[in-house]
């Protein structure tokens, strides 16, 4: 017979499975690939998404820059990045990190372009508030990829989960600042800014990667222990390397 405490562990490991209701590996890998396109129709909306955010950090409006973070398609850059990393295709983090390069070249290329031609010139509140990442911003980001990833690999398509974790973790607006700053030859703030896009972008590729390595998506080789020990640590590396500074910064500015 089953007792109380086993039977109450069986529940809880239940009610926090990843994997209840997971949708084939197939279907997840068509979803996060096709998710991740550069081309065509995403790069329209991006250039539109940074526009939006452009203007509302430009004017200070907070719902404007919801919006265009609503719009942008750069998580699924990041999620099929981590795709790749998890099932040991070198091919697809490779080709999808040059397709992110050019969208981020592209993003802070529009922004700037807006920045130098738009009359308003003092860095509002929003602007300021893209400058100085902390560890918040680290737990932000970790949480978003959990919650990103999971909600692409469910299979139930339609959910909200992506355009909240869009919001949460806010990748398009420290693009915008990094126009702003170039525009403005600002570059302490610059990289401030860029420094808070990257901890977002590798926070939420991080935490993906985890998931989609719990989940066991399949493996297009075989990695040996010591390979995958390898591996392991060179994340971890880089992700203490990229925590540090948040750490210092909320010391000396709190």
């Amino acid at each position: 017979m089953i007792n109380k405490h086993e039977s109450f562990s069986a529940l809880l490991k239940h009610m926090f499975s990843i994997s209840e209701d997971t949708a084939s590996h197939n279907e997840i890998r068509e979803r996060l690939l096709s998710g991740g396109k550069i081309s065509g129709t995403n790069m329209v909306i991006m250039i539109c998404a940074i526009l939006i955010a452009s203007v509302g950090l430009n004017t200070d409006s907070v719902a404007v820059i919801i919006g265009a973070m609503l719009v942008s398609p750069l998580m699924g850059t990041i999620l099929a990045i981590a795709y790749g990393t998890a099932s040991a295709n070198i091919e697809i983090p490779r080709k999808f990190g040059i397709g992110f390069a050019f969208q981020i070249i592209v993003s802070v290329a529009t922004a700037t372009l807006y920045f130098l031609i738009s009359p308003e010139k003092t860095a509002t509140a929003q602007i300021l508030a893209r400058t100085q990442p902390s560890f918040f911003d680290v737990i932000i980001a970790s949480a978003g990829g959990i919650a990103g990833i999971i909600g692409q690999t469910r299979q139930d398509k339609a959910n909200n989960i992506i355009p909240g974790v869009a919001i949460a973790t806010a990748l398009m607006p420290p693009l915008c600042t990094c126009g702003y700053s170039i525009a403005n030859g600002q570059w302490a703030m610059l990289a401030g800014a860029f420094y808070l896009f990257m901890v977002n972008a590798y926070f939420i590729f991080f935490s993906a990667d985890i998931v989609l390595t719990v989940l066991q998506i399949p493996k297009v080789q075989e990695l040996t222990p010591e390979q995958w020990l390898v591996r392991k640590h060179k994340m971890v590396r880089n992700a203490i390397i990229m925590i540090i500074p948040t750490i210092l910064l909320g010391y000396f500015v709190y």
